[in-house]
């Protein structure tokens, strides 16, 4: 049976299994599976100082980007960034489910380890051991926009509903929802050339000047499926720009979602 050389891991900490499980849900969405751009086919983990300091997860496929931040546990000062691969992710995730204490994460910048205590952290528990993805994850906070201006408060699952019927009619191809911004309200359209028209409107709040812009709506969906409150803000600029997505200003988890031409 071969061996894993797992070498010195010289960061460790660890991290309530159920934080754990909600930085993996709220960004593994958005990890690219393009197998041509392999840096981005996992999470990736860095420490920053901004304010204070932080530990970040990302993901991103180019066409949209999920973060999220919580305070930088003890221990992971000076690590490494490093990319978790989709498949040690996914199988993490699975080994957490059901798990209440801590997970102990080790990590050198080549492979990650995993320790998942057994039932009240009593017995050996799990133990998955992974190699990291060598490559180099782009500079993303680039994308993230700070000058969007255009504030649209609405209640996500409203939104998300109105999404999905009016995409019924979208052919493979078009995908695209376009969203037009009036006061206080989103007016929804797909225009399909094989199947017709569809459009809905959506009550929100919002009070800057009235444009449109299109989103291709798996995307929009996957977003708003994360936001579990009655409302969610969208930052927009125009049509042309990426629009950031949050539950709200304190939030941990930061989208960011490119337009579509519609």
């Amino acid at each position: 049976f071969p061996v894993i050389v797992e070498g010195d891991l010289p960061t460790s900490f660890a991290l309530p299994a159920k934080q754990l499980a909600e930085m993996i849900d709220r960004t593994r969405f958005a990890i690219s599976t393009e197998e041509t751009r392999y840096y981005l086919n996992g999470i990736f983990l860095h420490v920053t100082d901004d304010d204070e300091p932080v530990l970040k997860a990302a993901a991103t496929d180019g066409h949209r980007l999920a973060r999220f931040t919580l305070d930088r546990p003890e221990g992971a000062a000076g690590m490494p960034d490093v990319i978790v691969p989709r498949k040690a992710v996914g199988e993490i995730r699975k080994l957490i489910e059901e798990a209440d204490g801590s997970v102990l994460i080790d990590l050198s910048a080549s492979k990650i380890r995993f320790t998942v205590s057994g039932a009240d952290n009593v017995g050996a528990g799990v133990v998955l051991t992974s190699k990291l993805i060598d490559g180099t994850f782009p500079d993303y906070s680039r994308v993230i926009p700070t000058g969007n201006d255009k504030l649209l408060k609405i209640d996500p699952r409203l939104f998300f509903e109105g999404v999905d019927r009016v995409a019924t009619i979208a052919t493979e191809k078009t995908r695209a929802v376009k969203m037009g911004l009036d006061k206080d309200k989103v007016i929804l359209s797909v225009t399909s050339p094989d199947n017709g028209n569809a459009a809905e409107e959506v009550e929100a709040e919002y009070g800057s000047d009235g444009f449109e812009i299109g989103f291709n709506a798996n995307y929009l969906k996957d977003i708003l499926g994360q936001i579990d409150s009655d409302t969610v803000e969208l930052h927009l600029a125009d049509a042309g720009a990426p629009t950031l997505i949050r539950k709200d200003e304190g939030s941990p988890a930061l989208y960011v979602l490119m337009p579509m031409r519609v």
